[in-house]
C-alpha cells in the first residue's frame, strides 16, 4: 500500500510546478531559500567550528582526559544527533511550516549550550552539554536538508547542496581562525572561545527566523505522513541501497579530531597551530564544494560519493607514511575534497531516492544510519588507539575502510533516481 503511494507521488512529482518558479518563468538553478538557509549555515559553522577546532586539545591536553575518554566525547558527537534526527525529519515532514519549526528549535538549542562548556570540566558534564548540542544538530540537520531539496528542481539538487555545503564551509573556514586569534590573544582561552561562540550561535538563530521562509514552496500542499510511513522508507529499494553503504562506509571513517590528533602527533606540529588544521580542510572543502555539486549532476551522484571516499584512503596512507611536514597540505587537499565528494552529494543523491511529501525522513533515515555507524567508529577507533597505539588503529581503518568501498561498489547504482520536485 505504502509502495503504490509512494509511486503515485513519484509520478504527481513529475508533472508539478518546478520549485521556486511562476508560471512562464525557469526554475532557478539555486533559489534564494538555499542562499538564506546557506547564511544561517555559515554563521551556525563559525560558531560550531569555533568549539570543534579547540575541543580536542581542551580535552586531551587541558583537561587530561585519555583517547579513550576523547573517543568516547566525540562518538557523543555523532551518535546524540543520529538518536533524534529520524524525529526532526519526521516532524518536519508533517506539513504547514514544520521544516522551519523544527530546524529553528535545533538550531536555537545548539546556541545555548555554547556557553555552558564554561561550567563544565569533567567528562560527564562535558558529555551532557555536547549531548544536548548535538541533539539541537540532528533535529535541524534533516529539515534543512528536506527544505533544500524541496525549493530545488532535481536537476540542481547537486548544485543547490553544493553553493550551501560551500557557504556553510566558509563558517567553517573562520571559526577556526576566530579560535586560533582568540587563543592567543586571551589569558582564559577556553572559556572565551565558549563565549564568543554562544553570542555568534544566537545570531544565526536570529538569520534562521528573519529570512528563510517557512515553506519552500508556498504552492505545495499540506500533507501529514504518520511515524509509520517514514519508517517503512526503507521499502523502496534505492533508499535502501544508499542507506547500506553510507552505514557501511561510515563504520570505517575515523574521526576529524582523531586525524588531526594523528598529524600533530607524528608529525609534531605545535599545539598553537593545531586549529588551523581544520582550516586547510575546510578551505579545499569550499574551493571544490560547487565544482563536486556540478560534477554530480552530471556523472552521477553515487559514483562521486564513492570516489569522494577514494580520497580519503588516499589521505590515511599518506599520514601512515608521514615522512615530514610537508605532506600536511597534501593529506588536508585529500580530506577537503572527500568532503566536498560526500557530504552534499549524499543529501541530494537521497533526495532522489523518496517522495517531496518524505524529504525530512528520508535525509534522517540515511543521516541517521551514517552518524550512529560514526559513532561505533569512533568508539572503536579510540579503544584500539588506547590498546595498540595510534598507527595501528590507522592502519586497520584504512583496511576496513578498503573492503567497504569496494562491497558499497557492488551495491550503488547509478540508473534509479527518480524525479521527486
Amino acid at each position: 500500500m505504502y509502495l503504490a503511494d509512494a509511486r503515485d507521488s513519484k509520478r504527481r512529482s513529475t508533472t508539478a510546478a518546478a520549485p521556486d518558479t511562476r508560471p512562464g518563468r525557469r526554475a532557478a538553478a539555486v533559489p534564494g531559500t538555499v542562499v538564506a538557509l546557506g547564511a544561517v549555515s555559515l554563521v551556525t559553522d563559525v560558531s560550531s567550528e569555533m568549539v570543534s577546532a579547540v575541543l580536542p586539545l581542551y580535552v586531551v591536553a587541558g583537561l587530561g582526559l585519555s583517547p579513550l575518554g576523547f573517543g568516547l566525547l566525540d562518538g557523543i558527537n555523532n551518535g546524540a544527533a543520529a538518536l533524534v534526527r529520524l524525529l526532526g525529519g519526521h516532524l518536519a515532514d508533517r506539513g504547514g511550516r514544520g521544516h522551519k519549526l523544527v530546524a529553528g528549535f535545533g538550531y536555537g538549542l545548539s546556541a545555548v549550550c555554547k556557553p555552558l562548556l564554561l561550567l563544565a570540566h569533567t567528562l560527564p558534564l562535558i558529555g551532557a552539554v555536547l549531548a544536548v548540542d548535538r541533539t539541537g544538530k540532528g533535529l535541524r540537520t534533516a529539515p534543512r536538508d528536506a527544505l533544500i531539496s524541496l525549493a530545488t528542481a532535481p536537476e540542481h539538487r547537486g548544485r543547490a547542496f553544493g553553493v550551501h555545503r560551500a557557504m556553510d564551509t566558509t563558517g567553517a573556514l573562520i571559526g577556526p581562525l576566530v579560535a586560533f586569534a582568540i587563543l592567543r590573544a586571551t589569558v582564559d582561552g577556553y572559556d572565551a572561545v565558549f563565549a564568543v561562540s554562544g553570542c555568534i550561535a544566537l545570531l544565526g538563530v536570529l538569520l534562521l527566523v528573519l529570512f528563510v521562509p517557512g515553506r519552500a514552496r508556498e504552492d505545495a500542499p499540506v500533507v501529514r505522513p504518520g511515524l509509520r510511513d517514514s519508517l517503512v522508507l526503507l521499502r523502496l529499494p534505492a533508499l535502501r541501497r544508499l542507506t547500506l553503504c553510507a552505514v557501511l562506509l561510515g563504520l570505517t571513517t575515523v574521526s576529524d579530531a582523531f586525524l588531526y590528533l594523528l598529524v600533530q602527533r607524528r608529525l609534531g606540529l605545535s599545539s598553537h597551530l593545531f586549529p588551523l588544521l581544520p582550516l586547510g580542510t575546510a578551505a579545499v572543502f569550499l574551493l571544490l564544494a560547487v565544482p563536486m555539486g556540478l560534477l554530480a549532476d552530471r556523472i552521477g551522484r553515487r559514483v562521486l560519493f564513492l570516489a569522494g571516499h577514494g580520497a580519503l584512503l588516499g589521505g590515511y596512507a599518506l599520514v601512515l607514511a608521514a615522512p615530514g611536514t610537508g605532506l600536511i597540505p597534501v593529506i588536508l587537499l585529500l580530506h577537503g575534497a572527500f568532503y566536498a565528494a560526500t557530504d552534499g552529494v549524499l543529501a541530494a543523491a537521497t533526495a532522489g531516492t523518496v517522495p517531496a511529501e518524505h524529504q525530512g525522513a528520508g535525509q534522517a533515515l540515511v543521516g541517521t544510519g551514517q552518524a550512529l555507524a560514526r559513532f561505533a567508529c569512533s568508539l572503536a577507533f579510540g579503544a584500539l588507539w588506547a590498546s595498540l597505539g595510534g598507527s595501528t588503529a590507522l592502519a586497520t581503518a584504512a583496511g576496513a575502510l578498503t573492503v567497504s568501498a569496494l562491497v558499497a561498489t557492488r551495491f550503488l547504482r547509478t540508473d534509479d533516481e527518480v524525479s521527486t520536485a
